[in-house]
């Protein structure tokens, strides 16, 4: 039987109990399946220790030698098991069990030892180390690079650790040795230097050195990228080769009325040339599907409205879809004082619009009135019906879900061209994989007139200047924010604050709150959080938009959507609670008026390497871009906001978005040179391709259908 075709409960060592766990927390359901769990890191099994050569920088090591000592110390949860173990020079180590000591053989007699040293005061100690009686060690055992593989916490409790996995996987490999059918074209193989599958596979769970490590896990990332590739980009070819988009050729009254008597200052070099592209979309009879991205302040909002005027000059309406009312508020307030004078209708469609508000508008769309409606989720209900929608606008998509989106572009006898914009700058690698069948236009140029904001970061022991600072700009006419992590700290039971896990007390909002009260008390302080009702947290936003408050201390509710040109410096609490990308949005809510603004970071005083790295890295550039690829190279996908690795359109076993760009770019192209010859994957050496995608389809939503 193939190792494709078997059953993972009948493979050596699992059996049925064993099975239904590697189905739920790993997919796993055959042989081959369970190949496909990668190794983690690799430990060198080939050298022994001595105990006075090991070190605190050494990982892992093995010893030789002999236990002739054991002991149970301690009662109740402090209770241990402990033995003492000799090398060949009889320098000793403490072994210490705290868990599982049932399992544990406790007799004294030779054994290799293999684990992690632990260090403290001068003396060494194995916590739950590896032995191995020396009359059962095999040559095996202590040559080459030894895999180890990641659990989770119910399969431990399972039995299946890493080593149980180990045994799992080696029980395959005399069937692997025997061949399994390649998913890679031999000339695809020799053009990328790319080894066969069969040995990619020997090679990660069984290398002998370094260089078998790279070359498999190479050829193993390079297949996983391209496939992902050759699947989006011909669904993309496939939609452009067949997806008729409506015509939009003229350039007519409601533009050139507003671009030479109401644009309120000249565009940027970016945004012209991103217009440019749009244009060329809208006129091509393709339907449109283009990602614009841009950095907080670039003028996004100004192009929307730009490409709603030529659509609105060809006989179409256009919706412009935002993922918080506030946000959705914000844009028509922009849009309606940007259009005041002109022929061009705005409407506004939320869940707070009420029933005679929504028939009057209802109206108005179906009879062709309203030239742009705005709105959030509410725009997806069937109710709401076009007289001619041809141009969706979906403003920061991630927070939409991908079946949301599709009742949009029902709405018409044909789907409407459609502009994806996010604020958040989007790594290249990232990009490419998300959005990889979407046009990208990037406004890279901010308005003339912005002055970079000044971004600081200060421990809590600077307190005091901060607060004198925030005196000095509010004595100026200037506006603070002031952004905490969380709104109400934990208590315990007597109303005390319970620390986090790491042993920090987070600043929280109510106390910042009353805190700000007390030490600028000639001011007026507005405070903003998610649990306020909407028209209570619109009106705090308006009183600060008003001028009518100095200070407006908030969650990261204000993250998007606020517009506040006089407000100068932004303070945000517990830094070390926010990543990168959340900063760099939080930051842009300040420069946004001619005065100088200010992005001031406080944390803890004890950081982390990796935080006291971010806190670098939002001083040193105000560059959303930079500032992304850093997000993705510290942390990786799976924490970015809205590209969380369980939301991803597809499952990486092995590749990274952050670190592997340059397989991802080699992989990419392949694919498009393979989509440039045959689009359709019906050449006879291209079958295999086809096969393989036909299987990444069935396991996979077709995501790349709608953008």
């Amino acid at each position: 039987m193939e190792l494709r075709d078997k059953d993972i409960t009948y493979c050596t060592g699992v059996g049925t109990k064993r099975a239904a766990v590697l189905r739920k927390e790993l997919n796993v359901q055959t042989a081959l399946d369970m190949l496909y769990i990668f190794p983690y890191k690799y430990v060198d099994r080939s050298r022994f220790y001595s105990i006075r050569e090991i070190t605190d920088e050494d990982a892992y090591v093995q010893i030789m030698g002999e236990i002739y000592e054991w002991k149970t110390v301690g009662v109740g949860k402090s209770k241990r098991l402990t033995a003492l173990f000799a090398d060949s020079h009889n320098d000793t180590v403490e072994l210490v069990w705290f868990h599982s000591t049932q399992y544990v053989k406790q007799e004294c007699g030779r054994y290799l030892l293999f684990g992690k040293p632990s260090f403290f005061n001068r003396s060494i100690s194995f916590v739950h180390p590896e032995l191995t009686p020396a009359h059962k060690v095999r040559p095996e055992m202590c040559t080459g690079l030894e895999p180890h593989y990641n659990t989770s916490e119910k399969m431990k409790t399972s039995t299946l650790n890493d080593k149980a996995i180990r045994t799992i996987i080696r029980g395959l490999l005399p069937d692997l040795r025997l061949g399994i059918p390649d998913t890679l074209p031999a000339a695809l193989r020799e053009q990328y230097n790319l080894i066969p599958l069969t040995d990619a596979l020997l090679q990660i769970h069984t290398p002998k050195n370094t260089t078998e490590v790279q070359q498999a896990r190479y050829r193993l990332k390079f297949e996983e990228l391209f496939y992902i590739q050759l699947q989006i980009l011909s669904q993309a070819k496939n939609r452009t080769m067949k997806s008729r988009g409506f015509l939009m050729p003229i350039v007519g009254r409601h533009f050139n009325d507003f671009y030479y008597h109401h644009l309120p200052f000249a565009l940027t070099g970016a945004q012209k040339r991103v217009i440019k592209e749009i244009q060329a979309d809208i006129k091509s009879g393709r339907q449109m599907n283009r990602l614009l991205q841009g950095d907080v302040g670039s003028g996004k909002t100004l192009v929307a409205l730009i490409c709603a005027l030529l659509a609105a000059d060809n006989g179409y309406q256009t919706c412009i879809m935002a993922p918080t009312e506030i946000l959705a508020k914000q844009h028509m307030q922009t849009l309606s004082s940007l259009l005041q004078g002109t022929a061009t209708h705005v409407d506004l469609l939320t869940g707070s619009t009420t029933a005679k508000q929504r028939q009057a508008l209802h109206d108005r769309l179906r009879n062709g009135e309203t030239d742009i409606l705005v709105g959030t989720h509410a725009l997806i209900e069937d109710e709401v019906q076009f007289a001619n929608l041809g141009l969706v606008i979906v403003d920061e998509q991630h927070r939409f879900g991908v079946a949301q989106r599709a009742k949009l572009w029902a709405k018409n006898v044909q789907p409407p061209h459609v502009l994806v914009m996010t604020a958040t700058p989007i790594p290249r690698t990232l990009a490419m994989t998300v959005y990889g069948d979407l046009s990208v236009s990037v406004i890279d140029e901010l308005p003339p007139g912005r002055k970079p904001i000044r971004t600081r970061h200060y421990t809590n022991m600077f307190r005091e200047q901060v607060d004198r600072f925030i005196r000095d700009q509010i004595t100026e006419g200037r506006q603070i924010y002031v952004v905490y992590p969380l709104i109400e700290q934990k208590k315990d039971k007597d109303g005390n604050p319970l620390p986090e896990e790491s042993g920090a007390t987070l600043a929280d909002l109510q106390n910042g709150y009353e805190r700000m009260l007390r030490t600028f008390p000639d001011c007026t302080v507005s405070m903003v959080h998610g649990k306020l009702k909407s028209r209570e947290k619109d009106y705090q936003m308006q009183l600060f938009a008003a001028g009518k408050t100095q200070i407006l201390v908030a969650t990261t509710v204000i993250e998007v959507g606020v517009n506040v040109p006089n407000a100068s410096v932004m303070i945000v609490e517990n830094a070390e609670r926010f990543g990168l990308s959340q900063l760099h949005q939080l930051r842009g809510r300040v420069g946004r008026g001619a005065d100088q603004s200010y992005c001031i970071l406080l944390t803890d005083v004890q950081l982390s390497k990796e935080t006291r790295k971010r806190m670098e890295i939002m001083e040193a550039t105000n560059d959303g871009f930079r500032i992304a690829e850093a997000d993705l190279q510290l942390r990786g996908p799976g924490d970015l906001e809205g590209t969380q690795q369980s939301g991803l359109p597809f499952d990486l076993k092995i590749a990274s978005l952050s670190t592997d760009g340059q397989v991802l770019e080699q992989a990419r192209q392949a694919a498009i040179n393979i989509l440039e010859n045959d689009p359709e994957l019906v050449a006879p050496e291209h079958q295999m391709y086809a096969y393989q995608l036909r299987k990444l389809k069935n396991k996979a939503q077709n995501w790349a259908e709608i953008s």
